[in-house]
């Protein structure tokens, strides 16, 4: 396999980024949700386009395809995309909160091959860089996975109730 290449997203990259994310939501949670959750999973997924702006949006491309991408935040928002209530813009304060890992996807036929790794690598060492010592995320149980093999640990599960029905969650946390 070719090596990813990261570049930060912009703007004119949303419609390609939010197509592989629709892909990814349908086609990799099948073994890990009902038809129904990942329905409501949809609508509650995708990508806060304050990332993109924020500069801290990462697409990986390999062989001048999109593979994959996600971004880190030092805003409160922990999840969920530009349609999803609740969102919260505050500036984070490194020194007593974690940055947040946010909206990490892979096109499915680049699944398990190193994408998402090279994505969340990417998120840690800038989040370190910009002074915070911890990370959180939340993850899907699709996602796990990747977070448990990266030292992330949970911290809590929840049942988000924002979309048609409940989908299991799982807030997990690391130092960084």
């Amino acid at each position: 396999m070719s090596e990813a290449v990261l570049r930060l997203a912009t703007a004119a990259d949303l419609p390609a980024l939010r197509a592989m994310m629709a892909r990814a939501i349908a086609e990799l949670q099948v073994a890990f949700l009902s038809p129904d959750e990942i329905v409501a999973s949809a609508s509650m997924m995708g990508l806060d386009s304050q990332l993109i702006a924020d500069g801290c949006y990462f697409m990986a491309e390999i062989g001048g395809e999109l593979a994959g991408s996600g971004g880190w935040s030092r805003r409160a928002t922990l999840y969920g995309g530009d349609h999803s209530s609740g969102r919260d813009a505050r500036l984070l304060d490194p020194a007593t909160e974690a940055a947040r890992i946010r909206a990490m996807y892979t096109e499915p036929g680049f699944a398990r091959r190193g994408v998402g790794r090279a994505v969340l690598a990417a998120c840690e060492d800038a989040a370190r860089a910009a002074g915070f010592a911890r990370a959180e995320l939340m993850s899907t149980l699709s996602g796990q996975p990747l977070y448990l093999a990266a030292g992330y640990v949970p911290i809590e599960r929840i049942l988000d109730t924002n979309g048609a029905m409940p989908v299991p969650l799982v807030r997990m946390g690391k130092a960084l």
